[in-house]
């Protein structure tokens, strides 16, 4: 699979999630991402707007779900998503339902392991229970929790070369990674890079990241697409 990059918008107002997505779109990012914030503040009716604005562009609806999978799924797909994600914390009878919904609907289902005691049998579970994707998953709370105690972030790196060897679906790893460590994602064997916080969304206010964020999107665009597998 070529590098994939796509940009997490984390943001609570769907107009400066629609500058943001057009950005980045210009800096070559390929997926966009409808934020949990984003769709926490603005509904279904913001991944409706992406899709208006963006009609080809493939969309992932970050809603997390933990039940009710068809239904949510359903509805992600009638708002215009074209990928989903459900937790691997979810009932094996919900991850079931929202694999279903993706066949029925067209879409593809992203299984997220946020949050399991064991984060490689998460992924072979979800795996198993027909996910298309696997997102290998440190979460903001956690990381900033931990390193709130004076002990050293836990990364989503720490473990993706193991999650890329017990899966063969794609990978993807999300977490507060840097600016170097999202770029050598596809390195590690997972080559759908996400940028979020703190690189493109500001990790405190949940607002689009200062400075010139379109040329530096455009540089780490060039660098993700140019890895060869």
């Amino acid at each position: 699979m070529k590098p994939i990059v796509q940009i997490s918008l984390d943001l609570t107002n769907i107009e400066e999630a629609l500058e943001t997505a057009e950005m980045a779109l210009r800096a070559g990012v390929d997926w966009l991402e409808a934020g949990t914030p984003l769709i926490l503040a603005e509904g279904l009716h913001g991944v409706k707007k992406l899709r208006e604005r963006f009609p080809e562009v493939p969309i992932v609806a970050d809603l997390k779900t933990m039940d009710g999978g068809y239904l949510e799924a359903e509805m992600m797909a009638g708002a215009g998503a074209t990928h989903v994600v459900v937790m691997a914390r979810a009932h094996e009878e919900t991850i079931k339902c929202v694999v279903q919904a993706g066949r029925d609907f067209g879409i593809k289902v992203m299984g997220d392991n946020l949050g399991s005691p064991d984060m490689v049998a998460a992924a072979v579970r979800l795996q198993e229970l027909g996910c298309d994707y696997v997102i290998h998953h440190i979460g903001y709370d956690e990381r900033r929790g931990i390193a709130a105690t004076g002990a050293r972030m836990p990364s989503p790196l720490d473990q993706l070369k193991e999650i890329v060897e017990a899966v063969s679906v794609p990978v993807q790893a999300v977490g507060g990674l840097s600016l170097e460590q999202a770029i050598q994602c596809p390195a590690y064997g997972a080559p759908m890079v996400v940028l979020g916080a703190p690189l493109t969304i500001d990790a405190d206010s949940f607002k689009t990241a200062g400075g010139d964020l379109e040329s530096s999107l455009r540089l780490i665009c060039e660098r993700i697409h140019a890895h060869k597998r």
